[in-house]
């Protein structure tokens, strides 16, 4: 992000600008500080923005971190293990993390796992066996999911595509 030189915001402007920034969607504290900077604001400033914003709820991590669970599941299919490296990059902590991981039932993850599983193995072009098992299991590992859960539905899966 390119950093202006002279600084031609007050304190005043940007409080606003990230009033309207955080309230547009969920945002980290690690987004709402990299943009601070971007405005070249002082620490001090980076601090007392930051707690503005949080007292008046524009900023809020457990939050943030359900909401990001939530559509990251329903709208990229991504399992849990890709949700809580993506999470934890954002230095999210272990305790939000683990509430966030509570909005995707049980249910709703299988389900989502069988129909992107069932959905991509049809999808897949690839006569090699061994090569389709392969490229079949990496992009669900790539999407998060639980190796577990994979090597179970590759074997049923092939299963069925012999009978």
């Amino acid at each position: 992000m390119k950093t202006p030189t002279n600084r031609t915001l007050s304190i005043a402007n940007v409080t606003k600008k990230l009033e309207f920034y955080c309230a547009y969607q969920e945002r980290c504290h690690d987004e709402v500080t990299e943009k601070m900077r971007s405005y070249a604001m002082t620490p001090q400033e980076i601090d007392s923005i930051t707690v503005h914003l949080i007292e008046h709820n524009f900023l809020n991590e457990e939050r943030f971190a359900c909401s990001f669970a939530r559509g990251k599941h329903r709208i990229k299919s991504w399992g849990k293990i890709r949700i809580v490296n993506e999470l934890k990059y954002r230095k999210i902590s272990q305790y939000n993390i683990n509430i966030a991981l509570k909005e995707i039932t049980p249910d709703e993850y299988l389900e989502t796992f069988h129909k992107l599983a069932e959905n991509h193995w049809e999808t897949m072009r690839e006569n090699n066996v061994i090569k389709k098992r392969k490229k079949f299991c990496d992009f669900l590992l790539r999407k998060g999911w639980e190796s577990n859960l994979i090597y179970v539905k590759v074997k049923e899966l092939e299963t069925m595509s012999i009978q």
